[in-house]
């Protein structure tokens, strides 16, 4: 699936570094603003120990996890609404990922000057907020615009549309973001081609130096007890120390990590989280031991759309699914215990995938 998560924040808060640790894509990172103008993209792998244990169980010949694709997007700067910086054309790349994580600096770095004299993360989301609440201001107030032009000629056709978007202008002129408005879910016909930066699902990054792991220390805490007010998923972790251990052998790193009080990378908790905040769930194919593979998926999501993620023709030939949890199967070994045990079920095309599913796909030709 082709779903994005924007690294976002201010200028010089590690966001490059981060995006370069979790896709080891080598985007350039520099201490000085605007390193970043136009977007890095990578793709990072998701650690998923039900993979492994599967791999571990057929012994394939090709291991594939699933992803999540990460945009490193530059810095943005008070006044970013009206042009500051490289502001509208940020914004706009803002515009175009499904979810965003919200780099915030606490670490202190003389070499690496920050957006304002004094390193303080709170401040510095309420500054990102406000750039995206304005943003979208703008958008809201030239829909207003359009919207009034429609309904010049049939004015009672439009007139709920504009009293709504009017009130959406007065959550936002308010200090409030989009999300909170649009929570209700009504009128989502409306919001066609109208997408709100502050409507986005969210998550919060707080980046420190290697001293404060593991909990981050005072400058953190701010924005800690903030995410748990909104009920916003919060991360601490280190960049600059995620992307030095990033190139390490992975037994050295482990044991680095735990002198740390690092029970796991940061980085798998971030692309673990990035992957719940966009909804996504995790199926299983064992296709005849070749390949085991994770496979992306939006919660909700049936059996036939899965099997047209693997290939069109398994989606128009489809028949039905043998299913089993992957738990369930690791157990009995395999498949054929899985069977014996009556483990395997039969599904049709409209059953509900369910995370953590191993499915193989009967369809004709």
């Amino acid at each position: 699936m082709s779903l994005q998560i924007g690294i976002v924040g201010l200028p010089n808060v590690g966001k490059s570094t981060l995006f370069n640790a979790l896709t080891l894509a080598g985007a350039a990172t520099a201490p000085y603003p605007f390193t970043t103008i136009e977007p890095n993209v990578g793709v990072a792998a998701v650690p998923d120990p039900r993979l492994d244990a599967l791999a571990a169980l057929v012994k394939p010949e090709k291991v594939t996890p699933a992803t999540v694709e990460f945009v490193d997007i530059a810095g943005l700067v008070k006044g970013a609404h009206q042009g500051a910086g490289l502001g509208n054309q940020f914004l706009g790349h803002i515009r175009n990922v499904d979810a965003i994580v919200l780099v915030l600096r606490a670490f202190q770095d003389a070499d690496v000057p920050a957006a304002d004299e004094q390193i303080d993360p709170l401040r510095d989301l309420e500054t990102l907020d406000l750039e995206l609440i304005l943003a979208d201001l703008a958008t809201t107030q030239r829909r207003i615009e359009k919207v009034q032009g429609q309904a010049k000629a049939h004015p009672r056709d439009f007139a709920e549309q504009l009293q709504w978007l009017a009130g959406l202008a007065a959550h936002l002129n308010a200090g409030q973001p989009a999300g909170a408005y649009l929570a209700s879910g009504q009128h989502s016909d409306w919001l066609q081609d109208f997408s709100l930066l502050t409507a986005k699902p969210r998550l919060y990054v707080i980046n420190v130096a290697e001293d404060a792991l593991p909990d981050g220390g005072s400058l953190a805490a701010g924005v800690q007890a903030r995410a748990r007010r909104e009920g916003v998923p919060c991360l601490i972790l280190c960049a600059a120390c995620e992307a030095e251990l990033a190139t390490w052998q992975a037994d050295e790193a482990a044991a680095y990590r735990a002198d740390l009080g690092l029970a796991e990378p940061g980085l798998h908790q971030l692309i673990r989280a990035s992957y719940r905040l966009l909804d996504l769930i995790t199926f299983f194919t064992i296709t005849g031991g070749k390949e085991t593979r994770a496979w992306t998926l939006k919660a909700g999501s049936t059996a036939y759309t899965a099997a047209g993620l693997i290939h069109s023709d398994i989606q128009r030939g489809f028949i039905r699914a043998e299913v089993v949890p992957q738990p369930a199967l690791v157990a009995a070994g395999g498949m054929a215990g899985a069977r014996a045990a009556g483990h395997v079920r039969l599904e049709g095309r409209d059953y509900i995938v369910q995370d953590g599913d191993v499915i193989h796909f009967r369809f004709s030709v």
